[in-house]
């Protein structure tokens, strides 16, 4: 239930949950542990946010396998198929032509007849590489002629043409299948089998092809429905949003109390470590202290509550043992329990932030001087004297 802050916000209070249920199925679904221990999450590619107007916000899911908006090249093929045997390809089942232009010419009738036989054979040999693995859908990203739509309909394989290269990616984390660059190099192992149906539903005036019920399958489509485009578009940036979390937390499983209480509690203890130190160094501790508490206090600030008093009790509250958890509730502008209340941040996203904040500070601070490159005259506040008397002025002014 981590990801439930970022999604709840915007449109989606009301599904704030079921969003944040969808980004952690679908980021399970793409994790993928590498053989020395790390997880790679690769959220772009292979968890597709699939936006279709229409119908209700409840009817959104996360699918065991892709979706996408392609039919089926001919409507006597199978719709519908259990179990299907897949073959993704990247060539095109049409005959090639040259590349350069090239002119032939035909005297007899007989010699143009064994030119198309020749380009005939040709295609049924390839539509054969295909047909000898026994596959129920065919799924090529180039086109596919009418000539093996025959074959391959007599084979009775369904088949999706000019389908995008990221589909087809998608396509083999789900089904198991190799893609394959030239149909002579088919085998048995190239055939996916893992995926449990394929099914061609109409949504709206569109066919969108399912290939769900997969047996672990390792990318996902996420469906998005909602009255109009904005709603959409709302949902799919707080689905972004989730999904970022749900992946910080699947890597880095930490958790920290929110609200305000891991930097109070870091505050107390600098505070403590400060009097602990000789001389002017203590300073710095309490400088950094100082700068943390300002997180509880904005949050105490933005719910309306009375500053100084929840400021005061908070710190009371860290300053004694085992108060590690109390922070802000945001909702009601008091000092709470916030792990009983489930108010959680990530370890990573706190560990970054103070890292940036440690080094912008830094950097500020490395700044000796600064320059202006405004002339008096221009600011306002100087007398106007001829540009070349002043030692503000840069370039061309300085010339001339």
């Amino acid at each position: 239930g981590a990801p439930r802050g970022p999604t709840e916000g915007g449109g989606g209070s009301r599904y704030g949950p079921m969003i944040s249920d969808m980004a952690i199925k679908a980021t399970q679904t793409v994790c993928v542990v590498k053989p020395d221990g790390r997880k790679e999450i690769d959220i772009k590619r292979y968890a597709k946010v699939e936006k279709i107007s229409g119908g209700e916000l409840s009817e959104c899911e996360v699918l065991d396998g892709v979706m996408f908006n392609k039919d089926i090249t001919h409507p006597r093929m199978r719709r519908v198929i259990k179990k299907p045997r897949v073959v993704l390809l990247d060539c095109p089942l049409e005959y090639k032509k040259g590349e350069s232009q090239t002119n032939v010419e035909i005297t007899k009738e007989a010699d143009w007849e064994k030119l198309l036989q020749q380009e005939e054979d040709e295609m049924k040999k390839v539509c054969d590489d295909i047909i000898k693995v026994k596959p129920d859908v065919v799924i090529t990203e180039k086109g596919v002629s009418d000539l093996a739509q025959h074959f391959l309909l007599k084979a009775n394989i369904s088949v999706i043409r000019r389908i995008r290269k990221t589909d087809n990616n998608r396509i083999a984390r789900v089904t198991g299948a190799q893609i394959c660059n030239r149909t002579e190099e088919l085998s048995e192992h190239m055939v996916g089998s893992k995926c449990g149906l394929f099914q061609i539903k109409k949504i709206g005036d569109e066919y969108f092809t399912y290939m769900t019920q997969c047996e672990d399958p390792k990318a996902c489509s996420v469906i998005l429905r909602g009255a109009s485009r904005d709603v959409l578009n709302e949902m799919e940036r707080n689905l972004q949003d989730a999904f970022c979390v749900a992946r910080n937390v699947l890597l880095e499983p930490r958790m920290l109390p929110g609200g305000g209480a891991t930097e109070m509690e870091l505050a107390a203890r600098m505070k403590e470590k400060a009097k602990a130190i000789a001389g002017t160094r203590q300073y710095a501790y309490r400088a950094v202290a100082d700068a943390l508490e300002v997180i509880p206090r904005s949050l105490a600030h933005n719910c309306g509550a009375d500053v100084v008093r929840v400021m005061t009790d908070l710190r009371a509250r860290h300053a004694a043992a085992g108060g590690v958890c109390w922070g802000i509730d945001g909702s009601k502008g008091t000092v709470a329990d916030v792990k009983a209340l489930g108010i959680m941040d990530t370890f990573a996203v706190k560990q970054q932030t103070l890292r940036t904040a440690v080094e912008a500070a830094a950097m500020l601070l490395r700044i000796d001087d600064i320059i202006s490159g405004i002339s008096k005259k221009k600011r306002g506040d100087g007398p106007s004297q001829p540009a070349h008397e002043m030692d503000e002025t840069f370039g061309d002014a300085r010339d001339g």
